[in-house]
């Protein structure tokens, strides 16, 4: 691919001077220079004869799920520039931060989630949500007892939650890209957590091939027995359990059994502590369902498990980013519980009942007024159709296919597609530069990492963009076998 001198300059520049994710600055990863984002479609500033395009099958990390340049979200924002584009939300409030959370609230659609705390970014968020429930553990120690013991976490194994100090102490401590930081880090509790499962139960495409998925999407209870033992015998120094539902992110693209989350929100409620969920990657849509643990409610009812005999799964806290404002701005947010919520905000406490933290672009009307008409469009429900066209052409593009593929078969170990994500996990680790090159050079933007391939398209990607995604990954993946087992 070819650039002018002036974008050539421009590239050299953000060598020698910009750090990028996870890389080096002496010896940093080929970038290339955006011109423009439409739709579904990145369009490099290059010199060939038309406008390089590039189909994005990431959403951004998850995040531009109704695409680039949307108007309805351009529209918000330029009306709400031309009256205020941020004011600090110490002592103030405004129209776009009140609707918001409004919104929010309806579409996490459960009666306990009350109290929000709007937030600058999902680390940030996984911050906020740590301190909530220390502060909330705090509150309820008697003033005189000095030995506060409740300063632990327990999670699971190949979690992610973020790059900030906080939000890595709950990462997995040796497989993540934070075990390097050991010793500085809060040290907190891990067991191993459940097995992958291809699709979940509750999947149109599982509902649809159940002869195909019936033996490996099963729920092995004594994968539950070492998070219940730690629970149990270190209850005295756990303040909180921390998951992402149904779907882990970056620690592995582990899809697991809604039943586990089932019966992790039941020992939370046995040993009455809190369950932190973390929805930064899974919320609004991406997994079939709004929220992930929506899941657990929509398979007990598949079950036909009566409504009051079902375990109610929720989380106590909630952190939920990426996605909410359809990708334009960084924005987060928690959501609590009033049981949480009321005893921080115990007006006789040290702390005067105030929640110890406050961005600076806490609740930015920017930011707020893309994140309302995002959740606008998702209001409107059209994201349900669009994520099961994706779902079902995932599974016929990356599934049935690259299994019906020997070279390809021969280099993956397994594939999971749950709503618009599709995971393809190799047998080795992949040369990011080499995946890199292949892909844009291919017309298409996916970036693997470690042993894994892995997709999130835009909801409103067409059904041809997405035929030449899953073509295409397909295309790379054999030149890959070519490469390996050469």
């Amino acid at each position: 691919m070819q650039f002018s001198t002036a974008v050539n300059d421009l590239l050299k520049y953000d060598r020698d001077h910009i750090w990028h994710p996870y890389t080096s600055m002496s010896n940093p990863m080929m970038v290339y220079p955006v011109k423009e984002a439409r739709g579904c479609e990145m369009i490099l500033a290059s010199e060939e004869p038309k406008d390089y395009r590039m189909i994005d099958a990431m959403s951004s990390w998850w995040c531009a799920i109704h695409g680039y340049n949307n108007q309805e979200i351009n529209d918000a924002l330029v009306s709400q520039i031309s009256k205020v584009s941020h004011v600090m939300f110490g002592g103030l409030t405004h129209e776009p931060a009140v609707s918001l959370v409004g919104k929010l609230l309806t579409l996490l659609d459960h009666s306990e989630l009350q109290h929000c705390f709007l937030a600058d970014s999902g680390s940030v968020a996984m911050e906020i949500a740590l301190k909530m429930a220390l502060q909330y553990q705090w509150s309820l120690t008697p003033a005189s007892d000095s030995e506060f013991k409740k300063t632990k976490f327990l999670t699971i194994s190949r979690g992610y939650h973020g790059d900030t100090i906080g939000a890595m102490s709950v990462c997995d401590p040796k497989s993540s890209m934070h075990s390097i930081y050991a010793g500085y880090v809060a040290e907190n509790i891990f067991v191993t957590g459940p097995p992958t499962v291809p699709t979940l139960p509750t999947s149109n495409i599982y509902l649809e091939n159940k002869e195909l998925f019936n033996e490996a999407v099963t729920f092995d209870p004594e994968c539950l027995e070492v998070f219940r033992s730690k629970l149990e015998h270190e209850i005295e120094e756990i303040c909180a359990v921390v998951l992402e539902p149904i779907l882990q992110g970056a620690g592995g693209m582990r899809l697991y059994h809604p039943q586990f989350l089932i019966e992790v929100r039941k020992l939370c409620d046995q040993y009455d502590v809190p369950l932190i969920m973390d929805e930064i990657a899974t919320g609004f849509g991406r997994t079939g369902a709004m929220f992930a643990f929506h899941h657990c409610r929509a398979y007990q009812d598949d079950m036909n498990i009566p409504k009051d005999s079902q375990v109610d799964v929720y989380p106590d806290i909630i952190c939920v980013g990426k996605a909410l404002t359809g990708g334009y701005m960084t924005l987060s947010a928690v959501v609590t519980t009033p049981k949480i919520a009321m005893t921080i905000s115990n007006p006789e406490l040290q702390t005067g009942g105030c929640l110890m933290h406050g961005p600076t672009f806490m609740g930015n009307p920017l930011a707020c007024a893309a994140a309302n008409k995002s959740l606008d469009i998702l209001l409107r429900g059209d994201w349900t159709t669009q994520v099961q066209r994706i779902e079902r052409q995932l599974f016929d593009g990356l599934y049935k296919d690259v299994l019906s593929d020997s070279k390809i078969s021969s280099v993956i170990s397994d594939i999971r597609i749950t709503g618009a994500v599709a995971v393809l996990e190799l047998k080795q680790s992949v040369d990011s530069l080499w995946f890199h090159h292949k892909f844009v050079s291919k017309g298409v933007y996916v970036r693997p990492f470690r042993n894994l391939c892995y997709i999130m398209p835009p909801y409103i990607i067409s059904p041809e963009q997405l035929d030449k995604v899953t073509r295409v990954i397909r295309e790379v993946l054999r030149e890959w076998a070519d490469k390996v087992l050469a």
